[in-house]
């Protein structure tokens, strides 16, 4: 059997005349899966499917690069169904790691700016950088859309991660399973799905401790302090109303606890309360957060109208505490006990309708209404006229803010067929955002695919976006209650966050070399007025947003994927970066000499990266017990940005490159015809044990260092049923 690890497109999805035919695998007839349900059951799964693809077609990612990665690619790879969605997202091209307790990702260079879809639905987001809701083993398929895009995504457009959810059966069917190894590490999980009558249940639930919540601060093998546990749930229900029209509900919960981790041997430079001595390796702080979200979707799909039409709901909340000892108060000289909630609610429509054998016209709107609530309780302690601490005992300022704001997007598109082999799509978005500025913005999109024989496709595109601030308020916007103290701000002002507005071109070629081997090749040029990155607000994982006033980056991305029964492997090699200058908004992040300088001058993004890869692949081995499936993956960096050694250019520095390689071998323990099998799985993560930093902390807006994670061994026992 062909594993098909991951598969490239650098453009419009061709269809199965056009790829190798192991990358396709057939689709059991509907009749099989309902046998024994008689015709009834049948029909159900026919229609369910038929409005599957009904679905797809609404929103279609035509002249985008689409990497796509399948349930059997999932579960196969190092960690199987219990890899984490940032280790999935890191074999795309172009797509580079950062912390790890945040399942921060940089795609294309950019600091976030990536949304999060289920079945076409976006996702609401809780705070920046807390990574996405749900995990992996609930989608039949990962997406990740970048380039021009067309004109339905809009607000988070640096790439879209598309999910779609595991509900394309109607059988009694599932898995529970447990895993861990290293760290302390344990995850059992469990998922269920079935059909009763026309209605069809999904169900997943999971669980994750272990002593390496977030990144390593230090080299060592086992980090200090840094003990989490994460709870996770997702329950998706949907209904066959008719041949034409299904109502679905789907959504999901999730829970964590993160200790901050500490790094050692540090000295106290504040007093208080008469104590000057204080072990850092004892540090207390903890991070906990939540998030919550629904869906509720009904879908129409007619002979020449399909109609996708769901209203939402999200709710998420952050509480950091600091040593409650004031430990932190005496290595830092302020701390801060910060709750911060956000609400969101709206609904997204979404519409095609087919005009003949060359036109397909596409409409949609989306709106969503959210509020952000910040309270905080800041201990400072108080400096004279010099600026040295002047108390050994703290001042307390509470501080609390509220904000409200709203977005509104509205898109018109047309899928052009002028002649066979081209494909042309022209779009317009009408996108609107009301807090903290109230701004707008008419964005063109165009993009056309062209495919002069079966085995090339070409694509190129423009794309103009609109990318709202965040509601994140996480410091004061009075930066003169802290004046006098520990914590006053050198530079007393701050313009407010703006919408980042962007030129995106892109261009790309997909080429079949043999049936079986396929290159891609994908460039960009990106130009920004406002361009949004985030400052982590002290030690907490809750960020806060910020403007560089310009910003042009640019990239090439290259891959391959060769498939054959049984064996598959894949690579990818990107260049890239990313420049910006004259900070524009929250200036009092900064200190003014830094200011100066980056606004005469254009300097490298923190979170720019000039070489990424990726590469892995799997072996199918047969045997008397079932199937052996070896793989490997690895991840390539040449370093993010640091402080300049000269100590003159701001994220001046590199770190050093790394390469992290990980091993995963599987054994199903079944007969072909056997579905209620077992897999046993052993993983070990960074084969070779490298040493090496994602950051040091050094650069503009990051927070403290961050190292990769050193080798771990881990197991797993699956049962399908």
């Amino acid at each position: 059997m062909t594993f098909r690890l991951l598969l490239a497109s650098t453009a419009l999805v061709a269809p199965a005349a056009l790829l190798p035919a192991a990358a396709f695998a057939a689709e059991p007839a509907p009749a099989a899966d309902a046998a024994a349900d008689g015709a009834p059951a049948q029909e159900i799964v026919i229609t369910a499917r038929k409005l599957d693809a009904a679905r797809d077609r609404i929103d279609p990612a035509l002249g985008a690069s689409t990497y796509s990665i399948d349930r059997a690619q999932l579960d196969n790879q190092p960690g199987g169904a219990d890899r984490n969605l940032k280790g999935v997202l890191l074999q795309a091209p172009g797509v580079a790691q950062d912390s790890d307790g945040d399942g921060d990702i940089h795609i294309r260079n950019e600091h976030g700016n990536v949304q999060y879809r289920l079945n076409g639905v976006t996702v609401p987001q809780g705070f920046a950088g807390f990574g996405a809701v749900v995990d992996p083993r609930v989608a039949s398929s990962v997406e990740v859309i970048t380039g021009a895009l067309p004109a339905q995504y809009g607000f988070r457009t640096a790439g879209v991660v598309n999910m779609k959810t595991r509900t394309d059966g109607f059988d009694l069917d599932g898995d529970v399973g447990i895993y861990g190894g290293s760290h302390r590490t344990f995850q059992p999980s469990a998922t269920f799905r079935d059909g009763i009558g026309s209605l069809n249940v999904f169900a997943s639930a999971s669980y994750l401790q272990n002593d390496l919540g977030i990144s390593n601060p230090t080299p060592s093998k086992d980090a200090i302090h840094d003990r989490t546990r994460q709870y996770r749930a997702f329950g998706y229900v949907s209904d066959v109303l008719s041949d034409n029209s299904r109502l679905s509900a789907f959504g999901g919960w999730s829970k964590g606890s993160f200790q901050i981790p500490n790094t050692p041997g540090l000295t106290p430079t504040f007093t208080l309360n008469g104590r000057t001595t204080f072990d850092s390796a004892l540090l207390d702080q903890n991070q906990r957060q939540n998030s919550v979200f629904g869906v509720l979707a009904y879908q129409y799909a007619g002979a020449a109208l399909d109609v996708q039409v769901a209203p939402f709901f999200s709710r998420s909340r952050a509480h950091y505490t600091p040593d409650p000892t004031g430990g932190q108060l005496m290595f830092d000289g302020s701390e801060t006990d910060l709750a911060q909630a956000t609400t969101a609610y709206g609904v997204q429509a979404d519409a095609g309708l087919k005009l003949g054998e060359r036109h397909t016209l596409r409409t949609g709107v989306f709106f969503s209404r959210q509020t952000t609530a910040t309270a905080s309780i800041n201990r400072v302690f108080a400096v004279d006229a010099a600026g040295n601490q002047a108390s050994d005992a703290p001042i307390t300022i509470p501080i609390a803010q509220r904000q409200a704001g709203s977005i509104l997007g509205l898109y018109l598109q047309d899928e052009w067929h002028p002649v066979e082999p081209l494909t042309v799509n022209v779009g317009l978005r009408y996108d609107r955002a009301t807090a903290p500025v109230s701004e707008d913005q008419f964005s063109p999109r165009a993009s056309v695919v062209w495919k002069p024989s079966r085995w090339t496709t070409l694509h190129a595109g423009y794309a103009r976006y609109f990318t709202p601030a965040p509601l994140e308020i996480a410091v004061a916007p009075d930066v003169a209650l802290f004046d006098g103290t520990t914590n006053q701000f050198a530079v007393k002002y701050a313009g407010p966050v703006r919408a980042e507005r962007e030129h995106n071109f892109d261009i790309g070629l997909q080429q079949f070399l043999t049936p079986r081997l396929s290159i891609t090749l994908d460039a960009y040029y990106k130009d920004k007025t406002n361009l949004l990155d985030e400052e982590h607000f002290g030690a907490t994982l809750i960020q806060s947003p910020f403007n560089y006033g310009r910003s042009k980056g640019w990239g090439v991305e290259a891959g391959f994927n060769y498939e054959a029964p049984g064996f598959e492997f894949y690579g990818n090699l990107a260049r890239g970066q990313q420049k910006a200058k004259e900070i524009v908004s929250n200036q009092f992040f900064f200190d003014q000499p830094e200011l100066d300088y980056i606004a005469g001058h254009y300097i490298y993004t923190d979170h720019s990266q000039k070489w990424t890869g990726s590469a892995g692949g799997a072996l199918t081995i047969r045997n008397g017990l079932g199937k052996l499936i070896p793989s490997f993956d690895l991840i390539y960096g040449s370093g993010l940005r640091a402080e300049d050694p000269a100590g003159i250019v701001p994220n001046g520095g590199t770190q050093k490159p790394y390469v992290q390689v990980n091993l995963g071998v599987s054994q199903n323990l079944a007969s072909e015809k056997d579905d209620e099998a077992w897999t046993l799985r052993f993983d070990i993560v960074n084969l070779f044990d490298k040493v090496y930093l994602i950051h040091d902390g050094s650069g503009v807006g990051a927070g403290q260092p961050e190292y990769g994670p050193r080798r771990g061994f881990f197991v797993g026992l699956r049962k399908s049923f």
